[in-house]
């Protein structure tokens, strides 16, 4: 079921159902996972068991039922994913969070140096993962937005809000969700959420130009280079998602209900 994967992963996975397949998860690769987050019944109280203490409390802090289990469901798939790749029980996996509230492993779970990011939008839930790299992303429900112009008024590049204004009106919306996935997968992998000004990074918004891109201007002043790429993850969605110092072997796996 698992090609490669060592014994205590694959255990874990074919306890906790996650359908994984392909190579085992080695320096240099990307591992993109997503999944729809509607979902009820037993696999849904499964999810709820494993989570910590924290984590059930905030779910409780939902008003609608609908987005308390979708809350459960992301954060369930998230510890069912990382217990296969630290090949513990996924009740066993611990968080803490950072300044800007980034989930990340505690100091004393990162002997296999694995860094991730999530990403939530409309009942769908994007994932990724990275050795010893940070990694950012981002998803987004494609949808009519009449205020385009305001945001990207405000939160894009002067190059950026070039581009948009040169495109024809049926290109226009896309090209508005890529960049602001890229720049959403950016902030999320440098660290600095959105309290750092959006219209200084410049993520290249023509969607003309190759899918991936080599780096990302403005990082707070920083010389590292940065990865970006766009993901095709299932129809009327944007994503993307941003990698620190390199490029890399992407896999994309579905995560079944």
């Amino acid at each position: 079921m698992i090609a490669g994967a060592d014994e205590a992963m694959k255990r874990v996975c074919l306890q906790t159902d996650i359908p994984f397949f392909g190579p085992p998860f080695l320096p240099g690769d990307v591992h993109i996972w997503w999944t729809s987050l509607d979902q009820s019944g037993s696999r849904l109280e499964k999810h709820e068991q494993i989570l910590a203490t924290d984590e059930r409390a905030r779910a409780k802090r939902f008003r609608f039922e609908r987005d308390r289990n979708r809350f459960v469901r992301r954060r369930g798939v998230l510890r069912e994913i990382l217990g296969c790749y630290l090949g513990i029980e996924p009740n066993a996996v611990r968080l803490t969070y950072g300044e800007h509230g980034k989930p990340k492993l505690v100091e004393e779970m990162v002997s296999r140096n694995i860094e991730f990011s999530l990403s939530h939008s409309e009942g769908m839930a994007l994932y990724g993962f990275s050795h010893d790299h940070q990694i950012g992303v981002d998803i987004e429900y494609v949808r009519e937005v009449p205020e385009m112009d305001q945001i990207a008024g405000q939160f894009f590049s002067e190059g950026e809000k070039q581009v948009l204004r040169n495109l024809h009106a049926r290109e226009k919306m896309g090209a508005f969700y890529k960049c602001w996935t890229r720049k959403e997968a950016l902030t999320k992998a440098t660290g600095v959420g959105m309290s750092h000004p959006l219209d200084r990074l410049d993520v290249w918004v023509d969607p003309d130009e190759p899918r991936e891109l080599s780096g990302a201007a403005g990082d707070s002043g920083k010389a590292r280079r940065w990865f970006v790429q766009d993901l095709s993850i299932g129809h009327g969605f944007a994503a993307a998602f941003a990698l620190e110092g390199r490029r890399c072997r992407v896999h994309r796996y579905r995560c079944a209900q």
